[in-house]
């Protein structure tokens, strides 16, 4: 799923991003009104969630034109604004829903699968990953193998997310270097190792069957465990 955020606020932008990539989003992101609305008109998204008061152009407008122009993107405002009034004007631009700031990033993320689950029919991709014995609540963010609960650090949860998400396939060093830390592979580094190194500490340590396999000069796999 590709989702635009629209937010001047680095701290909240930041908070809010970082918690849409772990929930296995991708994510644009614009800081003022303009850029916003030329990523909506300009780029296919599976939903919109932006501030209203931004600097250049404010929310109701980039709604107003999204829906001038025939795009049905489901959006969502958030907005410091809390009274009755302001949240029917904020329906009555053509957004779907209404978060009033301060607001739960697990509150945000459930009217996110909600609008997303009633607008795509239904069809929407699960909130828990199992591979073998091995579960993974994408939005408690809480992860099992059989009865035992494993305590995962947010970089270890995501590379988890990711190879779950991809159970049998090889992802390569790469493909983890930009999911995670959003920049370009730099052959030297050795920080895709030891996360890896403390995943596997984790999740396949304490157990007898083994899940995290390396691909020598390729990349990591996460299989089910042979006895599942």
């Amino acid at each position: 799923m590709k989702l635009l955020f629209v937010e001047d606020d680095e701290k909240l932008s930041k908070f809010v991003i970082t918690g849409l990539k772990q929930s296995g989003f991708t994510v644009d992101h614009a800081s003022d009104g303009v850029d916003g609305l030329h990523l909506a008109m300009t780029e296919s998204y599976d939903m919109v969630v932006l501030d209203i008061m931004l600097p250049g152009m404010d929310g109701l407008r980039i709604v107003e034109q999204m829906r001038k122009h025939d795009i049905d993107t489901p959006v969502i405002f958030l907005s410091a604004k809390r009274s009755t009034e302001d949240r029917i004007k904020g329906l009555y631009s053509g957004a779907d829903d209404y978060l009033t700031k301060p607001f739960s990033y697990l509150e945000l993320l459930a009217r996110i699968q909600t609008l997303l689950r009633r607008t795509k029919g239904g069809k929407i991709e699960p909130t828990t990953i199992t591979v073998g014995d091995l579960s993974i609540d994408l939005l408690a963010r809480k992860v099992k193998r059989g009865d035992t609960t494993i305590d995962l650090q947010p970089k270890e949860f995501g590379l988890l997310q990711l190879l779950a998400r991809n159970p049998d396939r090889v992802v390569s060093k790469t493909v983890i270097m930009e999911k995670l830390w959003d920049y370009n592979f730099d052959p030297q580094t050795n920080v895709v190792d030891v996360l890896v190194c403390r995943l596997r500490n984790k999740i396949d340590k304490p157990f007898e069957s083994k899940m995290l396999h390396t691909l020598r000069g390729i990349g990591y796999v996460l299989k089910p465990p042979a006895d599942s």
